[in-house]
């Protein structure tokens, strides 16, 4: 049977970088792509190029002063910076490439609701999910998930969304969006006690934090999924699923201490995969998060990727 899971991409995700020693550089992309080349799986793929978000789609979660201060005081010109905090930053391809982050994901959104894909996911950067609604913080701009949750609940006439996020961080841009939301169901699992260091307590139905024990491994991280997270996602009943697959809880990740391993993140989305078979007709959509050591990062998205292809 012919495949139907899509990969987004664009070349504006290779132009943003904030410093030469940034963890959140291209580099995280091209071993992304080169790991799926070598693993076959670029021909099991349906290759796309994302489009462009625009503003009208990301006002739907950020306010328009923010949106305006960032289109106008984005870089231009070659060399140009704007420095917004200590980790946080842009060049003169930064605006692009946040554009196209969250147009991946409206994109892959669309394709999944007009039946052309079964899932998708959007290999793109920079990330999204701290992005608050009117701050860029923790190497974000846009709410990449946050803006295609908005567009399945205002354009596609559901009821019922549920955000999986796995990164490493809590999603705190996507849980400060939508916590008066209860359209959204918000899963988030993350070690404790590390950036952002704050979130709101579990609400059943609407937010489900889990925060993990530094050395976290794979048998505590499915212990807790299985317990925490699945009886709420199968009590939701969600009409379209998301991932955030951040790939920073893998042992090797220099900015975290989980314990993670790449076949755990193929692990997670099964899971996940199956809670959208039951419930949402099989529409799923994944967005790149962290992940920060390149390796651990590329055989974790492959996993990731294999899970959604139906391979494991």
């Amino acid at each position: 049977m012919e495949s139907r899971t899509a990969l987004f991409t664009h070349p504006d995700s290779l132009g943003h970088k904030m410093s030469a020693w940034h963890p959140e550089r291209p580099e995280r992309i091209e071993a992304i792509m080169a790991e799926l080349e070598s693993q076959g799986l670029m021909d099991k793929l349906l290759q796309k190029q994302a489009g462009t978000a625009v503003r009208t789609d990301l006002a739907r979660v950020h306010g328009g002063e923010y949106i305006d201060w960032l289109f106008e005081n984005a870089p231009r010109e070659v060399g140009q910076r704007l420095i917004i905090d200590g980790d946080t930053s842009m060049n003169e391809h930064s605006l692009a490439a946040a554009l196209t982050g969250a147009g991946a994901v409206l994109d892959a959104v669309d394709g999944v609701m007009a039946g052309e894909l079964d899932n998708a996911f959007c290999c793109v950067r920079p990330p999204g999910h701290h992005a608050e609604t009117s701050t860029a913080m923790g190497f974000c701009f846009f709410d990449n998930v946050a803006v295609g949750a908005a567009h399945v609940l205002e354009t596609c006439g559901l009821e019922r969304v549920a955000i999986v996020d796995f990164d490493v961080h809590h999603g705190n841009g996507t849980e400060a969006i939508f916590l008066d939301e209860p359209r959204v169901l918000f899963c988030s699992t993350f070690q404790e006690h590390i950036f952002p260091g704050r979130y709101m307590p579990s609400q059943p139905g609407h937010i489900v934090n889990v925060p993990l024990p530094d050395g976290c491994d794979g048998q505590l991280y499915r212990d807790r999924f299985n317990a925490l997270v699945m009886p709420e996602l199968d009590t939701f009943k969600p009409q379209f699923v998301f991932i955030s697959a951040g790939f920073d809880a893998h042992r090797k990740d220099p900015l975290a201490g989980l314990n993670l391993e790449a076949e755990d993140f193929g692990w997670i989305t099964r899971q996940v995969l199956d809670i959208a078979d039951r419930h949402a007709g099989g529409m799923l959509v994944s967005t790149l998060e962290g992940g920060y050591d390149l390796d651990a990062l590329a055989q974790s998205a492959s996993a990731h990727v294999k899970a959604l292809l139906g391979m494991v």
